[in-house]
């Protein structure tokens, strides 16, 4: 009688550089679908109910982040990797890349052999490269680094209305759309003390840009929408070139210097002739968490120009958990604030 009320969920749980991720082992119905994006959509239309009982406070949080290995829909692809949160989902997640790779290569849930370890991982957003290190000594896997999805400039400097007075704003891909503007020119620092105005300023910067221009992908046309707003500013620390600080479209706030979001970053950077190829980055975050990304070399995106980023970082497993979801529990979906 237990069984046929109480569903069981297996996670491994890891945070990248400060964030949250929370990868489904078991118990999770595999997606239907001949592409990533349509086995997301079925993830959502058939099982969101256990993306947000696993997301959402009381079993997870506002920040929390999710990943699942799927089998792949490119036969060049070793597995599928979907991603979500507690607002819904993603179609890219550097974190969600870097995490999975760790867990699945420290739990032998994929057979990769070789030091270090190459896999190509097919996201919605396309095909990731990725490379897995471990310690000399032996030990779970010490650095992942990914080759992400072409990233681009979409719209640079639009003009976006902010108070008084109009701030420039870049538009970019890095496997998903973020709306990119210099902290100093909104007047907030990247500060912990200045995260709720950062938010809400956020917030404000996606909605305009989304009211001025269109935010489609030029080739993928199911890749579309600003995904969230990252303010670039000074770093803190002397080995870092950039601090970063993402607020995403449902106001959460990132809490490592990003992923994809770096990507974005980069592409930007790029385009405005301030690094070049093979040019390396450490990016830092407001929890003084560190990245590192590097343009590999250029790509033409339908006829837009674009990079080929790579990111390094590494995932440290906080624990693992079976979760019970008894469906007479009034909070079986969790809840949000």
């Amino acid at each position: 009688m237990i069984a046929d009320v109480i569903r069981r969920i297996e996670t491994i749980d890891a945070h990248v550089a400060g964030q949250g991720v929370r990868m489904i082992t078991g118990g999770f119905p595999a997606p239907e679908g001949s592409t990533m994006l349509e086995k997301q959509a079925w993830l959502h239309e058939h099982n969101d109910d256990l993306r947000r009982a696993l997301m959402r406070e009381p079993r997870g949080h506002a920040g929390m982040s999710g990943v699942m290995l799927t089998t792949p829909c490119d036969p060049e692809a070793l597995a599928g990797v979907l991603f979500m949160d507690a607002d819904g989902y993603s179609t890219m997640s550097g974190h969600g890349v870097i995490a999975a790779a760790t867990i699945a290569l420290d739990r032998d849930l994929i057979g990769v052999m070789g030091e270090p370890v190459a896999m190509t991982l097919e996201s919605p957003a396309g095909l990731v490269r990725v490379d897995a290190r471990g310690p000399e000594s032996g030990g779970q896997v010490s650095s992942v680094s990914f080759e992400n999805v072409p990233s681009f400039v979409l719209h640079p400097a639009v003009p976006v209305p902010l108070d008084d007075r109009e701030v420039p704003v870049d538009v970019a891909f890095g496997g998903a759309f973020y709306a990119i503007v210099d902290s100093e020119t909104v007047g907030v620092p990247l500060r912990r003390q200045g995260i709720g105005r950062l938010r809400e300023v956020g917030l404000r910067i996606a909605r305009e840009v989304e009211r001025l221009v269109t935010v489609e992908h030029p080739v993928r046309p199911g890749l579309a929408g600003v995904h969230g707003t990252i303010f670039t500013g000074p770093p803190e620390r002397e080995d870092a070139a950039l601090r970063n600080l993402t607020v995403f479209s449902d106001g959460q706030v990132e809490r490592s210097p990003g992923g994809c979001g770096i990507a974005a970053v980069m592409a930007v950077l790029d385009a405005m002739q301030l690094i070049e190829v093979g040019f390396r980055l450490v990016h830092e975050s407001l929890a003084d968490t560190r990245l590192t990304a590097v343009v590999r070399r250029r790509v033409a995106v339908g006829e837009l120009d674009g990079i080929m980023p790579e990111i390094t970082g590494a995932a440290w497993i906080t624990g693992e958990h079976t979760f019970l979801i008894d469906d007479e529990d009034p909070l079986a979906e969790g809840f949000e604030f």
